[in-house]
């Protein structure tokens, strides 16, 4: 969409809850969701010339509506009388719905579009791609470019994953109390999994697409609002706002990468670390604690550390070894032989590593190879250092990372100055 900020952020909103009024009314999620999509771009074009019509939930409502019923086969008579209404109205910026319109336009079902995009018949890769679609207003042609795969790929994985919930017959509802937490585990995961590739784009020339960055904060706030008891769903919101406030900071002027250690903390946005450390420290103490809680707290300290020496790496390894022990993930070993590293040594770092490495779940992975040339540089090793680095840059598929992994093996092997001294970013 290209109506402008405003007009996409309003959008965006609103998408989920017009696929939900329609979906509600008509029992069928794929063609409304399709409706929509062409309802969203005629407002795109229209709006930013014309004005925001008065109620521009009502006008989406109405488009998409009519061009579900113009897109209906098979049910020609019902199409004819309701193009006969529709020939009554002026036109598509009519402001108000029709007065035998139905209640279910007034509600509000965008967490129940988030969840039937989430629903467990789906791959985790093809909820995310759904959710941005369907929840978060973005066209086929914006997912295929976050993904850098090509348009017509992208628009049959949304079509198959709109096929498989057809199939499945789920109800348009909200799961039930027993359904509930299983559910929103896959939830909070689908968002975690659009915040990561927009914070650190999988491939590509761009270091990060703020865009899906700032769209998964949406939608996890306003998954927070329908679900203030859940601790994780509060945890999950600290934990992008913690780790987002970084962004500005983390590329220089040509885009190039910058660590942790080495970014302008004055680049960093003050608003969005007070909220999220606000919500970490209120969520905590009522429990229960949650891997999402865990790795904000330790955003936290990263974020309040006014320098990066200043930074309390003792807590941010103890809390590794909470998170250890809440969810068996190599990355987040990785992340600990780190944390060990700067506690005890890089010799107490490599040796936390190799266990990581005998795992096998990161064999071949760039950043075990990048952490390790990280380790074994600050223990002095640099023939081996340097292999690494360079093993890691070739394995990346981000072009912004291969560039800062091989200029750190030149910078070794003697071409320029020094290196800094923290992988993470």
């Amino acid at each position: 969409m290209t109506g402008g900020p405003r007009v996409d952020d309003l959008l965006r909103t609103l998408a989920p809850q017009v696929v939900g009024v329609l979906t509600r009314r008509h029992g069928d999620f794929d063609a409304a969701e399709d409706a929509v999509q062409e309802a969203l771009l005629a407002a795109a074009a229209q709006w930013p010339e014309d004005g925001l019509p008065q109620y521009p939930k009502a006008w989406l409502v109405h488009v998409a509506g009519r061009r579900m019923t113009e897109h209906v086969r098979g049910e020609v008579a019902r199409r004819r009388r309701e193009e006969a209404v529709a020939a009554q109205v002026p036109d598509d910026r009519r402001a108000a719905p029709p007065a035998d319109e139905d209640a279910a336009a007034d509600r509000d079902d965008s967490l129940t579009v988030l969840f039937l995009c989430c629903h467990p018949v789906l791959t985790p890769q093809a909820a995310v791609a759904l959710t941005l679609r369907s929840v978060g207003g973005l066209g086929t042609a914006e997912i295929a470019r976050a993904f850098m795969v090509p348009e017509p790929t992208m628009g049959q994985r949304i079509s198959r994953a709109k096929q498989r919930i057809k199939a499945s017959g789920v109800p348009f509802r909200l799961p039930g109390p027993e359904e509930l937490p299983g559910r929103l585990a896959l939830v909070l995961h689908v968002l975690y999994l659009v915040f990561s590739e927009g914070y650190a784009t999988s491939t590509g020339p761009e270091l990060q697409r703020v865009d899906l960055s700032v769209e998964a904060i949406r939608l996890a706030r306003a998954l927070h609002r329908e679900v203030p008891g859940s601790s994780e769903a509060a945890g999950l919101l600290a934990l992008m706002l913690l780790t987002h406030a970084r962004s500005a900071a983390r590329t220089g002027p040509g885009g190039e990468l910058v660590p942790l250690a080495e970014q302008d903390r004055g680049r960093w946005d003050a608003a969005a670390i007070a909220e999220g450390v606000a919500l970490i420290t209120a969520t905590l103490p009522r429990g229960p604690v949650g891997p999402y809680q865990v790795q904000a707290a330790i955003a936290a300290l990263h974020d309040e550390a006014a320098t990066a020496g200043e930074t309390d790496w003792p807590q941010i390894l103890a809390l590794y070894d909470v998170l250890q022990g809440l969810a068996d993930n190599p990355v987040v070993a990785l992340n600990r032989a780190v944390a060990v590293a700067m506690v005890h040594g890089a010799g107490a770092g490599l040796a936390s590593l190799a266990a990581v490495e005998a795992d096998g779940r990161l064999a071949g992975h760039q950043r075990l190879y990048a952490v390790r040339a990280h380790l074994r540089e600050t223990a002095g090793e640099r023939s081996a250092a340097i292999t690494d680095y360079r093993a890691a840059a070739e394995r990346t598929t981000s072009l912004p990372e291969r560039h800062y992994l091989t200029l750190r093996a030149a910078r070794l092997a003697g071409e320029s100055g020094g290196v800094g001294d923290d992988l993470r970013h």
